[in-house]
């Protein structure tokens, strides 16, 4: 077993990231506590199901054969806690960015093989699997032995775990005296919170590798860059027209200040 294994990862802007993946001890108390907090929500819902089972039986039972009502009514309540089980998973995973209440308490966090943060298919698939993951700990064996500390779902689904907070190195690169003034305005002009660490990390490591790039590779990288980031920020045009790099400049100083 590896410890602080890490891994390296290239996002779609061919920009590599290095991750450490969360590891068994992280993973297992992550999902300890969802059990928790999903066993408390299956005994909420059961509590509430039996009354509305015991009623509708007192109704039907001069209409219909009671064993049948109660057949069907076990039926039901299987499927309910199989859709709470995988709904649990994939609600948190997708609406907290590849976090669930476990996961975040552990510090960590499901994310795609290229950096990208998981959406809706993958966290159905993950959750889909992880029965099959929990039958005689065949995915905690699996997470021990592979490089990539991927259980079955991770494996299908095209996931990968990791330590949620990134280490933010110091800025190794120039930073442009319009970026300084840009940076001051963009809390006010944009969405900073929503720039996730990992979309921030991108930021960092084209601004630190730009140098070595050629032209037109450096100039379309920073234009695309640019372009997601605005989207990802919710900015608008802004009153005066910036370069790509210096917009990206900017952002990378706002988002650290906004953190400190």
């Amino acid at each position: 077993m590896r410890f602080f294994n890490r891994v390296t990862l290239q996002t779609p802007e061919s920009v590599e990231l290095e991750f450490t993946l969360a590891g068994i001890g992280n993973r297992s108390l992550a999902l300890l506590i969802d059990y928790l907090i999903w066993g408390l929500i299956l005994f909420l819902v059961l509590i509430v199901w039996y009354f509305f089972a015991t009623q509708l039986v007192d109704l039907l039972d001069t209409l219909i054969n009671i064993n049948d009502l109660q057949l069907w009514l076990i039926s039901i309540w299987i499927l309910i806690t199989f859709f709470i089980y995988v709904g649990y998973f994939v609600f948190f995973e997708t609406l907290w960015q590849g976090q669930t209440p476990g996961k975040r308490f552990a510090g960590i966090r499901v994310i795609r093989d290229d950096g990208r943060t998981v959406g809706l298919q993958q966290a159905t698939l993950r959750a889909l699997l992880r029965p099959v993951d929990d039958t005689l700990f065949i995915g905690a064996v699996l997470i021990m032995l592979t490089r990539r500390e991927k259980r079955l779902g991770d494996m299908a689904a095209g996931t990968v775990v990791i330590q949620a907070d990134r280490a933010v190195a110091p800025a190794r690169f120039p930073i442009s005296e319009p970026a300084q003034q840009l940076a001051e305005q963009l809390p006010y002009l944009a969405n900073l919170p929503a720039l996730l660490p990992d979309d921030f990390a991108v930021i960092r490591e084209y601004l630190q590798r730009r140098s070595a790039m050629e032209p037109k590779a450096k100039s379309e990288l920073s234009r695309q860059l640019a372009s997601q980031v605005k989207n990802v920020i919710a900015l608008e045009e802004l009153r005066e027209k910036v370069s790509a790099d210096v917009f990206l400049e900017a952002v990378y100083l706002a988002y650290q200040s906004n953190r400190t």
